[in-house]
């Protein structure tokens, strides 16, 4: 390709006819296993730092990882299994299962739920619960708020 000059006279290279590439997906095997990584290092109260401190990484790396968008390696699934204190297979619960199939339509807002902080905050403190008559009226709120809130959006 021919150099072109620009007004000021300086060369530059002449452009090359850039084509859009589509975004790199992430696979969804990475994305379980990835969820997987979150959910347990939330159960024990660990935070993206500390776990990536322990795996010689960046939080943001952990973040990648929990995402699916950066795929785990053998051996770096290994080392996470045995901070997390879980078998490996724990990552792969529920992958190619035909019974998982069939709940396919449940799965994915249940382990979003689960997966974001809030979530699952809720249900470790919803669990403390011994009472079943106080569990049973925390449920009654949680709904009365969820229909107060459909009802606003109609």
């Amino acid at each position: 390709m021919f150099a072109a000059s620009d007004r000021s006279g300086k060369f530059r290279p002449a452009k090359k006819n850039k084509i859009a590439m589509p975004k790199k997906q992430a696979n969804p095997i990475d994305i379980q296993v990835g969820n997987r990584v979150r959910i347990r290092r939330m159960l024990i109260g660990m935070s993206q730092e500390k776990l990536g401190d322990l795996l010689g990484l960046t939080f943001q790396q952990v973040q990648k990882y929990e995402k699916g968008v950066n795929r785990i390696g053998a051996g770096r699934l290994y080392e996470v299994a045995r901070i997390l204190n879980v078998p490996v297979d724990f990552f792969y619960e529920g992958v190619g299962d035909p019974a998982g199939a069939r709940d396919s339509e449940m799965a994915p807002p249940v382990l979003e739920f689960v997966s974001s902080s809030e979530g699952l905050q809720l249900s470790l403190a919803f669990m403390k619960i011994k009472d079943t008559k106080v569990r049973k009226r925390v449920l009654d709120l949680v709904k009365s708020l969820s229909e107060e809130e459909e009802q606003k959006g109609s």
